[in-house]
């Protein structure tokens, strides 16, 4: 059963092997997107002046976020993984977990997206995507990139001072600050508030106006349709995702990838949206020994939503094979093993293309009407 709120890679992999094959720098890439769009890709610095950050005291809560859109094919250099700074901070800490150098982790590897291409034109139904507790927007970029490519334009959030690293305009990086033992409720309830934040800088956005702190040039042509939006996010930001809805009707479908709905599963402390359920349709992706079946969270929610619901099972997948760790660790050539906790012993390729199939096929019922 998943752990309330985060399920991560310390402890998991701490003992990984290090073949001979392992010891030579690796070659990252994603795979390509599939739709009949180019993906273009900018960053949005978001200053929320009205709210304090909670996990650093005296300072206003800013946010990095990452749109992609359909594109104009070409125009633009290929966007990185993640910025310089941020990329060598998450890479120490993933090379650490994993016991190997930091140099075999080059997180700067060209995406399939182009950053600043003119947009394809048209108004653009939206999905908004919030990663794992402590992990960087950058671990759903092929399923956003995916997305994209089909006409959506997506809008990846980072969480600050929940990662490793998040990297703002100018090369500052605001490291992790989650106190030891966090509180959970805090942690999603700020959570919420980062997604309600972003869905007021998109409605700036969609009047034509810039909602980038620094004033950047946005591409050309971007025009989210705000009457038509959705969300997903894996482990805490498939929680994340069921609480925003369930505070906020501008959201209209939702996906959970694999994640709790509970802050405590052993006392039944479960989130509004597992108590209260939705109106709206809702995806449930699950892998592994987690399902409705061993998760109570999920079975509380399911007792109580009211709107549509799916659910898909990744029996031979783990918990991160629903992030772009399914698509990179197998080509670090180190032991499967060591690797089946992490991302299961399913073939990657198999994983990633099931995954697309669902999150494409939920989005297309529930967003393009």
């Amino acid at each position: 059963m998943r752990t309330a709120l985060v399920a991560g890679l310390t402890g998991v992999l701490l003992t990984t092997t290090v073949s001979a094959a392992a010891a030579a720098p690796a070659r990252l890439g994603l795979p390509a997107p599939t739709g009949p769009y180019a993906v273009g890709s900018t960053d949005l610095h978001l200053v929320d002046h009205a709210r304090q950050d909670p996990w650093i005291a005296g300072t206003t809560r800013e946010l990095m976020v990452t749109v992609r859109y359909p594109a104009r094919p070409g125009g633009g250099p290929a966007a990185p993984y993640l910025a310089p700074g941020a990329a060598e901070v998450v890479a120490g800490e993933d090379a650490r977990q994993l016991g190997i150098t930091a140099d075999r982790l080059d997180y700067t590897f060209a995406t399939h997206a182009r950053a600043g291409a003119p947009a394809a034109g048209g108004r653009r139904p939206v999905v908004l995507y919030s990663p794992s507790a402590k992990y960087p927007r950058s671990v759903g970029t092929a399923q956003l990139e995916q997305l994209a490519s089909e006409g959506y334009v997506t809008v990846a959030i980072d969480h600050t001072h929940e990662p490793a690293a998040v990297e703002f305009p100018g090369g500052r990086v605001e490291r992790r600050a989650l106190p030891p033992g966090a509180d959970g409720k805090l942690l999603i309830a700020t959570r919420v508030a980062d997604t309600r934040f972003v869905l007021d800088a998109l409605e700036v956005l969609a009047r034509g106006g810039n909602p980038d702190a620094e004033q950047r040039t946005l591409p050309a042509g971007l025009t989210p349709d705000l009457t038509r939006v959705g969300m997903f996010g894996h482990s805490a930001g498939g929680f994340t995702t069921g609480e925003t809805m369930v505070a906020d009707p501008r959201l209209d479908a939702g996906a959970d990838l694999d994640g709790s709905m509970a802050y405590a599963q052993s006392t039944r402390d479960f989130g509004r949206v597992a108590d209260e359920g939705l109106d709206q349709p809702f995806l449930l992706l699950s892998a592994g020994n987690h399902s409705a079946a061993s998760d109570a969270s999920w079975q509380e929610f399911l007792s109580h939503q009211r709107g549509p619901v799916r659910q898909a099972h990744l029996a031979d997948g783990e918990h991160f094979s629903y992030t772009d760790y399914q698509a990179l660790l197998p080509r670090l050539g180190l032991d499967p093993a060591a690797l089946a906790p992490f991302i299961g012993t399913v073939d990657a390729w198999r994983s990633i293309a099931t995954q697309r199939t669902q999150l494409s096929a939920f989005f297309a019922h529930t967003l393009r009407r």
